[in-house]
């Protein structure tokens, strides 16, 4: 996959295009249906499939506030190049870009830049200045300028459409497995390793790895079952999300018990993939407490991540909340 940041880098090697546009926040089962379908079109044609995606997020130009991101822009990236497009184009979102009307971002961007033939959007997609830029508009102007539209039904799971504001709220509430039926895969977080309180070694006998991460979407404070990437190896592991009340501490962490491993690996990058809540954080009495609760998370880790292929929608614990 060619991955490029300006359209001047393809402008002179793609002859005819078949594109998908969109932030694609998550990457979702929504957006990979959109891929698939532009990659198949673009392969019936003899086109180049291109995946059209924006970086910083629109929102965070345009809105003071807004919600935490599913996938930062690099892992937007590697999970697009998953769905096999022959380019991925990421522009620079910029107000001057937001304040173009919907006619002169697809010229300037799409027919000029791209040579498009063929256009994939979502059912509810719009561009463009105050987002007049939707399937109607895009079908008069494919037919001033050459291009078709072809506008997709949206994904339903679970009798409802897939959404990246329905991932991030099943997200954000702990429901991670039921999110993996919607992305297509475990919801994953990645950060580098840094020192911590390095109390999990000395005091309770669980060495941990400490993410720092920034801007991040995380779970709901509490102890997960999750699968460890780390130097390319998928580790089982237990991590917590949460302030560490039993030691008064006020900052919101993540840090990963990696079973069966005693590697240093500070400095390095590791991704999570979130499995199954098994409890919500909580202030032990003392050390042996807490360290007993944990041997328990790590036993009942073992079991649910030796069962983790169930199938999506199936929750492989049955454990309550333990509130």
């Amino acid at each position: 996959m060619i991955a490029a940041r300006t359209i001047d880098e393809l402008h002179e090697t793609i002859s005819g295009s078949c594109v998908t546009i969109g932030n694609f926040d998550g990457v979702h089962l929504g957006h990979q249906r959109l891929m698939a379908r532009t990659c198949a079109k673009a392969r019936k044609r003899g086109l180049v499939s291109v995946v059209v995606t924006f970086d910083p997020h629109p929102m965070t130009v345009l809105m003071q506030k807004t919600p935490p991101f599913i996938t930062s822009t690099a892992q937007r990236l590697k999970f697009i190049e998953q769905q096999g497009p022959n380019v991925t184009l990421v522009l620079e979102f910029t107000r001057q870009m937001a304040a173009l009307e919907p006619e002169e971002f697809v010229r300037r961007y799409l027919v000029e830049g791209l040579n498009l033939k063929e256009l994939v959007i979502g059912y509810d997609y719009a561009m463009g200045k105050g987002r007049k830029g939707n399937f109607d508009l895009l079908t008069a102007l494919g037919c001033d300028m050459g291009f078709g539209v072809e506008r997709l039904d949206p994904v339903i799971v679970g009798g409802a459409v897939v959404s990246s504001t329905r991932i991030r709220d099943l997200i954000q509430s702990g429901n991670v497995w039921d999110a993996r039926p919607l992305l297509g895969r475990f919801f994953e977080v990645e950060g580098e390793v840094v020192d911590g309180m390095k109390r999990g070694a000395s005091k309770l006998g669980f060495p941990t790895a400490n993410l720092r991460l920034s801007g991040t979407l995380l779970p709901k404070p509490g102890v997960y079952a999750v699968w460890a990437e780390v130097e390319g190896e998928i580790c089982q592991a237990v991590a917590n999300v949460g302030y560490n009340p039993t030691f008064g501490d006020t900052g919101l962490t993540l840090e990963a018990h990696i079973l069966d491993f005693n590697r240093s690996i500070y400095g390095q990058r590791v991704a999570l993939q979130f499995v199954q809540r098994l409890r919500s954080e909580r202030k032990f009495d003392s050390l042996e407490a807490l360290k007993a609760r944990i041997a328990d998370d790590v036993r009942l880790g073992r079991v649910i991540l030796a069962t983790a292929d169930a199938q999506p929608g199936a929750d492989p614990s049955g454990d309550d909340d333990d509130a």
